[in-house]
């Protein structure tokens, strides 16, 4: 079969989070907005996972979500799609319970069924169980293979455009690996069921931020019996700063004011609001916990310890349990600790883009500080050599801002995707198209036009043809 023969997707999208489902709905409302079908965005997503799953291992029942339920997938976008979590609400008849609950915060576990909701619904387009593996530049640039594994062989699909969107992967001290009792927060869930001591004595948690405060939380309740330490730098857990103006800093135009300002006030900003969502602990949990901590003093069975101002120094992890040697920093002192796991709130790092993109990743540019220099509309900037339209979604803060691997920004930034694909001159349009396809559906915004959702009619859905096994190994990481 010759080049011309193969048929060519506009958009493939590596990963199928909530920023590229977010995408693949502005997708799918765009074409249902076109009179013409050359205006239409043929897209196909390859996720590495069976399923869709969204930090699956930290769905605990009582956990909330720390970002208003209107910061779905759509609304900040188009108000009035049906993918909305009203919507979702709407459809599983709990919409008056919702408004009766009074709150902006949905449970995690909800807004997770709610986000697999809207996946099962864009299921046509997406093939699960792909492990993209490399992107691989065709002769002339303006075109990319992408090439993925799964059950059956070897898949290999061109298209125009590619959007990255793998997430974060966990991310471990230095020196510190995952062992059967050394645990990152990210799969604490799974870890706890597969745990297989009936009474453990002691748990060791690392981290000060959110994840860890829950863990400390979770592992609490779970193990009535068992002593749980919170490990930190810190002298106790600082809350986090959800104030009205502070929140402003996740608003879409601030993406705006971040792109354009010097490096110097992007550096200043970023620091003067880290504590909306960096090492940092909803309120109430913080009182929750150190109400239990207070109980338990009371009533003499003291549980839940809090070793601030203190680090691991030492690790040995065994496969019954690991001593962990705690230092306090203000003092030296070192004490030797005994427990039946560890886990480590440790944060998370993005992935290398150019991991993803296997092949096509040697061409693109980076700053001064080794990172990728990515346009405003989120394409990655590469040599001439390389044509065809490369997007990252997260791993961009530092030319974004904060909300650049947050749920807050995704639903507007799918929009501006997609306006990026339509523009003129962007791969595979004409460059003398004058017309303007604006921001899809985002609110607010001239020319913005709101577009109903009418089913998923990707034009053209075109055959995918396997090629021979690529050699190299760039699995994307989970979201």
């Amino acid at each position: 079969m010759s080049s011309s023969d193969i048929d060519v997707y506009d958009l493939v999208g590596i990963g199928f989070g909530p920023s590229n489902l977010a995408l693949a709905i502005a997708v799918e409302e765009h074409n249902a907005g076109c009179d013409r079908g050359q205006d239409r965005i043929s897209a196909v997503f390859l996720e590495r996972q069976d399923d869709f799953g969204w930090h699956r291992g930290m769905l605990f029942e009582d956990a909330t979500m720390q970002v208003s339920f209107l910061k779905d997938l759509v609304t900040m976008r188009n108000p009035t799609s049906d993918f909305s979590f009203v919507a979702y609400l709407h459809a599983h008849d709990r919409l008056a319970d919702f408004i009766n609950y009074k709150t902006m915060y949905p449970l995690r576990v909800e807004f997770h069924d709610y986000l697999s909701w809207a996946a099962g619904r864009m299921r046509s387009a997406v093939h699960y169980g792909h492990t993209v593996t490399d992107v691989r530049p065709v002769e002339g640039g303006d075109l990319v293979d992408v090439v993925s594994t799964h059950a059956d062989g070897v898949r290999t699909i061109r298209a125009r455009n590619v959007v990255v969107a793998v997430g974060l992967e966990s991310s471990l001290p230095p020196g510190v690996n995952p062992a059967e009792r050394v645990w990152h927060n990210l799969d604490i869930l799974h870890r706890a069921a597969d745990f297989d001591e009936a009474e453990p004595r002691r748990f060791l948690v690392v981290g000060a931020g959110q994840s860890a405060a829950e863990s400390v939380s979770f592992l609490h309740g779970r193990y009535p019996s068992a002593e749980v330490c919170s490990v930190f730098f810190r002298y106790g857990y600082s809350p986090a700063d959800d104030s009205n103006f502070a929140n402003g800093i996740f608003d879409p135009e601030v993406v705006d004011l971040y792109y354009h300002a010097p490096g110097d006030v992007k550096r200043m900003l970023f620091d003067y609001h880290r504590n909306t969502n960096y090492s940092v602990v909803d309120g109430d949990l913080i009182e929750e916990l150190y109400r239990r901590q207070y109980r338990e003093r009371v009533l003499g069975r003291p549980r839940l310890r809090m070793l601030n101002a203190s680090r691991v120094a030492e690790l040995t992890a065994r496969p019954d349990g690991v001593t962990a040697v705690i230092e306090h920093l203000p003092s030296g002192t070192r004490t030797p600790m005994e427990a039946d796991a560890i886990v480590f709130a440790t944060g998370y790092r993005p992935v290398d883009a150019a991991r993803v993109l296997g092949a096509a990743g040697a061409f693109l540019c980076r700053d001064e500080e080794n990172l990728p220099r990515v346009g405003r509309d989120y394409r990655l900037v590469t040599d001439e050599r390389l044509r065809a339209g490369l997007y990252l979604q997260g791993g961009t803060e530092h030319a974004h801002g904060i909300t650049a691997t947050l749920l807050s920004a995704g639903a507007v930034r799918a929009g501006e995707i997609v306006a990026a694909l339509r523009r003129p001159g962007a791969p595979g349009r004409p460059a003398d198209d004058q017309r303007d396809f604006g921001e899809v559906g985002r609110s607010g915004r001239p020319g913005a036009p709101y577009f109903a959702e009418d089913g998923l009619t990707m034009a053209g859905r075109n055959p995918i043809t396997a090629l021979p096994r690529a050699s190299t190994s760039n699995a994307a990481a989970p979201r």
